[in-house]
């Protein structure tokens, strides 16, 4: 098994690719801390995956909320007895809006979850694995919004940011024995659509131009693979990267 006995906190793992990578690293022997709000949805994952050889313990919470993420690290920590692995994959749409159309509240709503959420369980995360002084692994959920317009404004530029922040704490922490990389997903079968409302018609209208040379879908099952790759020892030469895992999109 490929992470047996790592202790892991995965966000936004009740449905779609958190859940999908949960599933596939408690295969893989690792004891996760699983975070989301939907507490229901949390439970019946940890029911399902009862029998597998790594532990899941749900934990309900915001992911934007400072609180939350530091909580649901100090609990993996204290569960497991150290934090090998942090996957901040939590992320919300943006309704299309070009830059002229964007509203204040969609910006805060965006950046608290994409940008603010991962700045804190990174921070904290970064403090244990410096504190423990055996390295460690983040992996962020980044998009292939941050390298090309296939959202509005504020969604392509949190995931901007998020990339940069990747690329940042791997650099800094290097000589730590610390990883950091992102993967970058293009069209996904998720629910984060609903987090988009209605959408700005003007914007999706020129998104459309884009999403129209998109490949067909792929699978939460496969970016869980990515993040295991990244998790595992398999990826101990990989550093600050950028996994695009788009079926090519991004190559035309």
């Amino acid at each position: 098994m490929k992470l047996n006995g790592k202790s892991v906190v995965v966000t936004g793992a009740s449905s779609g690719m958190g859940k999908a990578i949960v599933e596939k690293f408690a295969a893989e022997g690792a004891n996760i801390v699983a975070v989301a709000r939907r507490i229901d949805r949390l439970e019946e994952l940890a029911a399902a995956l009862k029998g597998a050889p790594g532990k899941v313990i749900p934990f309900q919470g915001d992911v934007s909320k400072e609180e939350t993420m530091e909580g649901a690290i100090a609990l993996a920590v204290k569960e497991f007895g150290r934090l090998d692995i942090l996957v901040n994959n939590a992320g919300v749409m943006d309704d299309m809006s070009p830059i002229g159309d964007v509203k204040n509240e969609k910006i805060e709503q965006v950046f608290a979850v994409n940008v603010f959420g991962p700045m804190y369980s990174m921070r904290k995360a970064v403090q244990v694995f410096l504190e423990q002084g055996e390295g460690g692994n983040i992996i962020n959920v980044a998009s292939l919004g941050a390298l090309r317009t296939v959202a509005g404004a504020v969604y392509n530029a949190s995931k901007a940011a998020l990339v940069s922040l990747t690329k940042n704490t791997a650099f800094m922490y290097m000589p730590n024995g610390i990883r950091c990389n992102a993967i970058a997903p293009g069209g996904i079968v998720t629910e984060i659509s609903s987090s988009m409302g209605h959408p700005n018609m003007a914007g999706y209208g020129r998104v459309q131009k884009i999403l129209a040379a998109a490949p067909a879908p792929g699978s939460a099952e496969q970016i869980a693979s990515a993040a295991l790759f990244l998790a595992s020892d398999d990826s101990s030469y990989v550093n600050g990267d950028i996994l695009l895992v788009d079926g090519g999109w991004a190559a035309g």
